[in-house]
């Protein structure tokens, strides 16, 4: 049966519009928000506005790119949370008055879930069971994949998100935000030479609060003998800050493949596109003889193509949406 599904992603700062044409992403349009810039941080209410400004503009284009009219559409799908409140309600309430005025069924995506199930955009695609290190701004997680549409956390953060490590960490040597990105491309100009604690935390959960603490203590203390000493050595502290949250992630993935027994490992999410990360999983699945998948970069950060794949699965078991759907800021896998 052909099925031609738009999606909608806006769960925060990324207004992005995704069409899939049975198993095939048409088009995948995002508009990002610059004006957080300024201020070092993403303000929700202002996100939730651009999203007003860009949500259109946006969906013209990708209908133009894809050559479809609305009335070729068989479905609607959108975020439904986790995210930021305000833009969430952008895009929902945008994808109710879709499905509404089109008559065509809607449906509601978890956006962690969809993180994972980017791996099956494009082949080869993990076999089933895996295992997915969902890693971003605001969540990282140890996913157990059984099914499509069937996911346990096994672990995840207790404080901080790995990529909140980045940027509250690339925010004391003075980078701009988002500073993640930035954070990866001085690491590559530098060496690992400074030593940070990883912290002591059983199971497969996850923590990063200690090490932000411990790397504000480090600068301050190096500040006090030497004024300079950021500026001259700011590749090699960025080198030696993506070291360290890097071999916490991939220590934890490691642990929970040994307690799974399972070997198709996946990595998901803003930070997978961490050019560390992908080198320290790509040389610890060679050594341990894991089958390791990695999504393209454009499937990395907040993007509405793993939107459209989620939904195509929803689609393909009939499981649609009210219109009486809410946004939901905390919504769990």
């Amino acid at each position: 049966m052909s099925n031609t599904i738009l999606a909608i992603e806006s769960s925060c700062d990324d207004t992005s519009i995704a069409i899939i044409h049975n198993d095939a992403i048409l088009v995948n349009k995002v508009a990002s928000q610059s004006i957080h810039e300024k201020y070092g941080g993403i303000v929700p209410e202002v996100a939730s506005r651009q999203h007003l400004v860009n949500i259109v503009p946006v969906l013209d284009v990708a209908l133009k790119e894809a050559n479809l009219m609305m009335r070729d559409l068989d479905a609607i799908a959108v975020t439904r949370g986790p995210g930021l409140l305000g833009s969430l309600l952008v895009g929902v309430s945008f994808a109710k008055a879709l499905a509404l005025s089109l008559k065509i069924p809607l449906i509601e995506v978890n956006h962690m879930q969809a993180h994972v199930l980017a791996h099956f955009i494009d082949s080869p695609s993990p076999s089933l069971p895996f295992l997915c290190l969902t890693v971003s701004g605001g969540h990282t997680q140890i996913v157990l994949i059984k099914d499509s549409l069937e996911m346990e956390v096994i672990g995840q953060t207790r404080d901080d998100a790995a990529g909140e490590a980045y940027d509250k960490s690339g925010k004391m040597l003075g980078l701009p935000y988002p500073a993640g990105p930035l954070i990866d491309k001085k690491a590559q100009l530098g060496k690992p030479i400074f030593q940070f604690p990883e912290p002591q935390v059983e199971g497969l959960d996850f923590s990063f609060s200690g090490l932000k603490t411990a790397i504000r203590y480090f600068l301050r203390d190096a500040i006090k003998v030497n004024p300079n000493f950021v500026d001259e050595n700011l590749n090699d502290i960025c080198a030696s800050i993506q070291d360290r949250i890097n071999t916490i992630l991939v220590n934890k993935i490691i642990s929970a493949a040994k307690k799974t027994g399972i070997s198709e490992i996946a990595i998901a999410g803003g930070v997978s596109a961490n050019s560390g990360l992908r080198s320290l999983m790509k040389s610890t699945a060679h050594e341990l003889g894991w089958n390791l998948y990695i999504p393209q970069f454009q499937y990395c950060t907040d993007n509405a193509a793993m939107i459209a794949q989620a939904a195509l699965f929803k689609f393909q078991k009939g499981e649609f949406a009210g219109l009486d759907i809410k946004p939901e800021a905390r919504l769990v896998i």
